[in-house]
């Protein structure tokens, strides 16, 4: 029999969408996994911009830092000390300012909401969507959620599964961000059991420890070491999740002292959400992958259940005993089908929604749906990752714009401005004529010949940095000016000053800026 050949997309979106309908979708529907785990997808699921949610005990700063990131107030808004945001808040870009109810959100085909249907009114009661024109969420969402509660005494039933609802999200945005506060790292039972909820998206988590201007430098590296350590026991993953410390909002900083490294820290969590439009289609991608290799095992439980149940007699028994030893079940499957452990889902949970269904309903194992996905899994995926090359370099990449992101871009106070290799960039005088009279001392310790010392003499001085050979070739490149394998008094004294620039702690520019080329070649055209 000849193999099929994988099928043909369009684009990134359309092949998602197809795939699922045609062959996740039927495996789903057979061994009832929207039952027991995740809503089916719909259209909007594949079509919507990358969504950031926010997670955070009360007080931690969520809506400043939402309102940080927009510079504008949203509709629904609520700051301050006592746990004022009570309801999950989608951001989103809108041509009108609004607030759009939980009940009719879950109605509209556009939106990627119409699953938490699910959840009931006493949580459709506490969602609603703020739309409003910015030009940050023309590229990208933002869920705000309720404050998590430190303390069984204020933990008050919310009437609706918190966890359960965090977990659709987590399931559905591209970067799930846990807000902590420096001066009260204290992380409630809700917040533990929250972060447990996020289990197989640690690779979309990243922490934000807030308000750390309020603090002194050594506190500070008390408390972060006491979140890496609280961390470490609840998120399970080998690799150390990355913590961005800063003050993200627009107040003056308390104790300035730090203010270089939430410069940095900044810089890079920007960098972080500016990354997310570009790699959208390639997370949606990995979602479905995730979810089929769910979706597989799940049909491999169900129907190992219902293989093993009678047809008459000693059903309600043979359903206990089947249930209490389910980890056996799992561990038969795991041995019988090569599958890895990580991929099955929560035993004990499992076995809790297994008490409420009829296993006699279930579905013996069609082997034809899981070739299905299995072919998908093999072949159509792997069509889709070069399209998902394609459209990355086809299409200008989208990046997220306006607000914050806007600030620190250009001008004198965009990150590292005036400082290593940009040093001197305002100043008339050449930057490096502070230092020249020493380096030309050393300059004429190397024998130079018409003016010029050679490229071996000067080695010998410049290796003295102790800095790798990759680094001082590099430096030689952008030092050496006119190319002809010699240095002058000035390109030495350049080149003194890259290597002083790089002991320093700064990068090197891939190319000489303007205001360090020597004022006598200045007239040379750059190759």
């Amino acid at each position: 029999m000849r193999k099929k050949d994988p099928e043909v997309f369009q684009t990134v979106s359309d092949g998602l969408k197809k795939l699922y309908k045609t062959k996740l979708l039927p495996l789903e529907e057979q061994y009832k996994f929207h039952e027991f785990h995740s809503p089916a997808l719909e259209d909007a699921d594949f079509d919507n911009k990358p969504m950031v949610l926010l997670v955070g005990q009360y007080s931690t700063g969520k809506t400043s830092f939402i309102r940080y990131l927009l510079e504008q107030d949203f509709p629904g808004m609520r700051i301050g000390p006592e746990p004022t945001t009570d309801s999950f808040i989608a951001v989103m870009h809108g041509d009108t300012e609004g607030v759009i109810p939980g009940n009719a959100l879950v109605v509209d085909p556009k939106k990627p909401f119409r699953k938490l249907n699910s959840f009931g009114n006493a949580f459709l009661n506490r969602f609603v969507c703020a739309q409003l024109p910015n030009p940050v969420l023309e590229s990208i969402s933002v869920i705000d959620t309720p404050g998590i509660l430190s303390g069984e005494k204020q933990r008050i039933s919310r009437g609706y599964d918190f966890a359960a609802v965090l977990e659709w999200f987590a399931e559905r945005v591209d970067r799930i961000i846990l807000l902590f506060d420096a001066h009260k790292l204290d992380i409630s039972d809700e917040f533990s059991e929250v972060i447990k909820a996020l289990k197989n998206h640690e690779d979309k988590i990243r922490v934000v420890l807030n308000k750390a201007d309020q603090i002194e430098t050594q506190q500070l590296m008390r408390v972060y070491g006491a979140l890496m350590w609280s961390l470490g026991k609840i998120v399970n993953t080998p690799e150390v999740i990355r913590v961005y410390i800063g003050s993200f909002w627009s107040h003056p900083l308390l104790i300035p002292d730090n203010r270089k490294l939430f410069e940095a820290e900044e810089q890079d969590l920007f960098k972080d959400i500016q990354s997310l439009p570009r790699n959208a289609a390639l997370r949606k991608l990995n979602d479905l992958i995730k979810r089929a290799r769910l979706a597989k095992v799940h049909a491999y439980i169900i129907s190992s259940l219902k293989k093993e149940m009678p047809s008459v007699f000693g059903k309600e028994g043979k359903k206990k005993e089947l249930i209490n030893s389910l980890g056996e079940i799992y561990s038969r499957i795991e041995r019988e089908h090569q599958i890895s452990p990580g991929d099955f889902p929560n035993l004990k949970k499992m076995q809790e929604q297994l008490n409420a269904h009829d296993l006699n309903k279930f579905q013996p194992l069609k082997m034809k749906l899981l070739d299905t996905v299995d072919g998908m899994l093999a072949h159509d995926i792997a069509s889709l990752m070069v399209l998902v090359r394609q459209e990355e370099t086809n299409r200008p990449q989208p990046v997220v714009k306006g607000g914050a992101f806007d600030g620190t871009l250009n001008g004198p106070f965009g990150h590292g401005y005036g400082e290593g290799a940009g040093e001197g960039i305002d100043e008339a005088e050449w930057v490096v004529t502070r230092d020249k009279p020493m380096y030309d001392e050393i300059f004429y310790t190397l024998s130079p010949v018409n003016g010029k010392v050679t490229g071996a003499n000067a080695k010998k001085e410049m290796v003295k940095s102790k800095l790798p050979n990759t680094v001082l070739g590099k430096i030689w490149k952008l030092a050496d000016i006119d190319k002809d394998g010699m240095l002058d008094d000035e390109e030495f004294a350049l080149a003194n000053h890259l290597i002083k620039v790089k002991l320093e702690g700064h990068e090197l520019p891939a190319d000489l800026p303007g205001h360090l080329i020597p004022p006598s070649k200045r007239k040379i055209p750059a190759e």
